[in-house]
């Protein structure tokens, strides 16, 4: 059975390459999307990713993902301070889950420096760029593997 990877973006990663570059690069979306397929293509599991501006749609996601996906990596962006919502369907689903942030939130303004997602994720890659997409991945499937064992 292959392995089901499932990423997320949450508002206003729509504009990444153009959306403060001073933060958060130049690279888009599209091109992260890109390098994760290819890094999955290599690693042999399947990998849909999802972008919402909507913190609804992404709860939706997350609760479809239940006894589909084997891994979820997320970056909820704003909702990653406040997201109660998205936090409590992480919980319920027992799906491994590494949370990723582009930027790093703790040298950030204030109010990114609390994560309510950290407690039920296993995991948070911040502040390595748009590299942190696949060293989340990479990360995670060893979490899988070590999971099996």
């Amino acid at each position: 059975m292959t392995t089901k990877v499932l990423v997320i973006h949450g508002p206003n990663l729509n504009l990444l390459g153009r959306r403060e570059p001073q933060v958060y690069g130049s690279t888009t979306l599209e091109e992260i999307n890109l390098q994760l397929l290819c890094e999955a293509e290599k690693a042999g599991v399947e990998l849909e990713t999802f972008q919402s501006n909507h913190e609804g749609a992404i709860v939706d996601c997350i609760q479809r993902a239940f006894r589909r996906i084997d891994l979820i990596i997320i970056n909820a962006a704003a909702f990653t301070h406040y997201s109660y919502a998205i936090r409590d369907a992480v919980a319920a689903v027992h799906i491994p889950t590494i949370e990723v942030h582009i930027s790093n939130i703790y040298q950030r303004e204030d109010f990114r420096h609390h994560s309510v997602l950290a407690p039920v994720v296993s995991g948070q890659v911040t502040g390595l760029g748009v590299i942190g997409y696949v060293l989340a991945l990479q990360g995670g499937l060893n979490l899988l593997v070590r999971k099996k064992e």
